[in-house]
């Protein structure tokens, strides 16, 4: 039998990540690349094949103006690493998936346009990854093209943890907490039933702290509640969007500053996170070097917005018996995670100072009666798998 292969496909504003997979019991990664800065002066293509850099170059900028041109690239550099190996099927991550798309599904151009409609509320994100979808159906015709969406794993939450105090009408009509980073949160929690399967069964906070940020309540491998909301825009502070705010301040903005709505929405998505409060930055790296004073007043916001997300996510679970930490920041910076966990002694929580500076799975103390885990998490991964699973119901 001919071995089958699974391209993901994550696009993002200004960058498309990718990776390669053969089909199996459990999908194999041959390759995994991502092309930044698509659209500037300076585009660049980093791929490994199977574990070992096999790219890092940069582009001309021709040649990475948009997803479509983008995806040329991608195409070019699995033929030069593993010849014409022909793709199956591609699995895109779908940012929001609003009330009609609660799980992995089969797209054609109905689903695009209904999936289009949805923009507004994933501005940063849906018009790219359906951007990804689009330049995918003419680059592989003849593909099976899945969607795979962050709000399909809140779909569990409570009645209580899914609706705002607005009248009921509202509701009805789709606004509502969804909740997001969906793919992220269900490919750590198959981690963990594999090396803590006692823990995965219990009451679990994952943190996916990154660019994005957000929590999740997880019973019995159940989201129960995600410090997101309607749009992505809610929660914890981020790179570069606000996180929680009073509703009364968008308001002042609108009829007392006579901001625009458009230039509320820029604010708020583009300028405000860590990058509007530091005035610097919103790379942790370059924060935690920085040494200003701005600098450490945003990460102690950060921080601190954390660990009250920490206490109320225990409350919603009636308790805690595990903490994972995972994205970018909550994989690396060891730093943000010893500040996150201190003080927590009251609730379980005690960290090793030096397998959490190490980086270790486990990096909570022997005595410790919460665990504490970092997990890489792989979006690709769990994308791969849904793909797999509907190209398998398509043979």
């Amino acid at each position: 039998m001919t071995q089958q292969h699974i391209l993901t496909l994550n696009a993002g504003s200004s960058s498309i990540k990718f990776a390669l997979f053969e089909r199996g019991a459990d999908p194999v990664e041959a390759m995994r690349g991502q092309i930044e800065a698509l659209g500037s002066a300076t585009p660049h293509l980093r791929a490994n094949l199977r574990g070992e850099s096999f790219a890092d170059e940069r582009l001309d900028a021709t040649r990475a103006t948009d997803h479509e041109a983008a995806l040329v690239v991608v195409i070019d550099v699995l033929h030069r690493a593993l010849g014409r190996t022909p793709v199956d099927a591609i699995g895109h991550r779908i940012v929001h998936g609003g009330l009609l798309f609660t799980h992995p599904i089969v797209v054609d151009h109905d689903v695009v346009a209904r999936l289009a409609t949805l923009d507004p509320l994933a501005p940063l994100h849906q018009p790219h990854n359906l951007s990804g979808v689009r330049a995918a159906h003419r680059a592989f015709p003849g593909a099976l093209q899945v969607a795979c969406f962050d709000t399909a794993f809140h779909r569990s939450h409570p009645w209580v943890n899914d609706t705002y105090a607005l009248p009921r009408e509202f509701y009805d009509q789709g606004i509502r907490r969804y909740g997001f980073h969906g793919l992220s949160y269900e490919y750590v929690i198959h981690r963990l039933r594999e090396i803590a399967p006692q823990e995965e069964k219990g009451r679990v906070v994952v943190m996916h702290l990154g660019n994005g940020a957000s929590m999740c309540a997880i019973r019995d491998g159940r989201s129960i509640g995600s410090s997101m909301g309607f749009t992505a825009l809610d929660g914890l502070p981020m790179g570069t969007r606000c996180g929680q705010l009073d509703p009364g301040v968008v308001l002042y903005l609108l009829q007392e500053k006579g901001m625009t709505a458009a230039a509320v929405t820029d604010l708020l998505y583009n300028h405000s996170g860590l990058k509007g409060l530091s005035g610097l930055s919103q790379d942790m790296r370059e924060l935690e070097q920085s040494g200003t004073l701005e600098a450490g007043q945003a990460i102690d916001y950060f921080v601190d917005r954390i660990r009250r997300e920490l206490g109320a996510m225990t409350a919603v679970l009636s308790g805690l018996d595990a903490v994972v930490f995972c994205g970018g920041i909550g994989e690396h910076a060891w730093r943000i995670r010893e500040r996150v966990c201190a003080g927590f002694e009251w609730l379980g929580i005690g960290l090793d100072e030096s397998r959490n500076r190490a980086g270790e799975t486990v990096i909570s103390s022997d005595a410790s009666g919460v665990r504490v885990f970092i997990i890489n998490t792989d979006e690709e991964m769990m994308i791969a798998r849904h793909t797999a699973q509907l190209l398998g119901e398509r043979r």
